[in-house]
């Protein structure tokens, strides 16, 4: 077994000789004379602790174990003194970051004691910080893998769509079923796609203040729906109120509406003659309230408390991915906002938001 390697710092040559003589068969037991010494030392060879008196010419322990905090952050640091300095274990403690503050002269075993549980956090702590790395790391590959799988399967698919519609507008094999299942694959993996690089900068982007203006938002993201989708049988009812100037992140309020008006469209009653979706804002420079309302299928109550979760769909959802509703969720929060939701079968669904306006500073 691998002895724990131990870098003793004592100005007094008889306590060095003293201490490598009772440790040594333990431990792998280095020690110097100075502070300086133990800094250049600690530049050639590992240690997992470090003991240091506290008076020593030049450097005292505390400055001694504060540098070695900064450059050797993993290792323990044990600090011993002979005098009844309050201040010194206090500065210690706050800038050293010490494991244990140890009165001299020291019980021998109560010392290898305090080294013995010392290792035990160092390993601990050793651990830990390779885990955490190694997390960072499969996260860093797992972002850049959905962040290009995303954008490079957005490409064919927008071909495949662009194909679609000009075969509709020359009215050919539309009445072909295979034609039609192609086009309704598309839609739903490029949805699929869209949602993943929504996740994605939603958890990434940093917030970008500027003026919003909600009826030319709402314009431009109904007049991207439609031309998306056939909005024939719908009809968008507007109801924009804003006087003032309202601050916040566009991006992710363009995100909630989009996600949120593309749900009212998606679950839709095909029993009605027509689908109604009613977008209401009011907005001042402190806060903004939105209303997105459909007479659509509606949600039953037991789904209500579980549609923010990443991948929750309910029993009868064919159609959705479950990432829309979580990704609005997450964008909401990120806002300091607050979101809820009423629904009834059969009847539709009305999603309420609530976000508070970030002046400039």
């Amino acid at each position: 077994m691998e002895k724990i390697s131990i870098l003793y710092v004592d100005d007094e040559e008889n306590n060095l000789v003293s201490f490598k003589a009772s440790f040594r068969r333990f431990f792998d037991v280095a020690t110097v004379l100075s502070a300086e010494e133990g800094m250049s030392l600690l530049k050639k060879k590992e240690f997992q602790i470090i003991i240091s008196d506290q008076r020593m010419p030049g450097s005292s322990g505390v400055e001694f174990l504060e540098r070695v905090a900064k450059e050797h952050p993993q290792t323990i640091r044990i600090l011993l003194t002979g005098y009844a300095d309050i201040e010194a274990a206090i500065n210690a403690i706050n800038n050293g970051q010490i494991y244990k503050y140890i009165s001299k002269p020291f019980d021998e075993q109560f010392l290898k004691v305090v080294i013995d549980n010392g290792y035990k956090f160092y390993q601990t702590n050793k651990l830990l910080a390779e885990k955490t790395q190694n997390l960072d790391k499969a996260r860093e590959e797992l972002d850049r893998f959905a962040y290009s799988t995303s954008h490079d399967l957005r490409a064919p698919l927008a071909s495949i769509l662009g194909i679609i519609q000009v075969a509709k507008l020359e009215k050919k094999y539309l009445e072909d079923s295979y034609f039609q299942m192609i086009e309704l694959m598309a839609v739903k993996l490029d949805q699929y796609t869209r949602n993943v690089i929504e996740y994605y900068q939603n958890d990434k982007k940093d917030k970008q203040l500027k003026s919003v203006l909600f009826h030319v938002l709402a314009d431009e993201l109904i007049a991207e729906v439609k031309v998306f989708k056939d909005t024939s049988l719908i009809d968008f009812i507007l109801n924009i109120e804003q006087e003032e100037a309202f601050f916040g992140d566009e991006f992710r309020i363009k995100l909630i509406l989009n996600n949120l008006i593309s749900n009212a469209f998606t679950y839709r009653d095909p029993n009605k003659k027509r689908t109604i979706i009613h977008v209401t804002i009011s907005a001042n420079r402190n806060s903004a309230s939105i209303s997105i309302e459909d007479n659509g299928i509606g949600m039953d109550k037991e789904h209500l408390g579980h549609i923010f979760e990443m991948f929750y769909r309910s029993s009868n959802d064919k159609q959705g991915f479950g990432l829309g509703l979580f990704i609005v969720n997450e964008a909401v929060n990120k806002l300091d906002g607050e979101i809820s939701v009423l629904s009834t079968v059969g009847e539709g669904s009305c999603f309420r938001i609530f976000l508070p306006g970030k002046p400039l500073k």
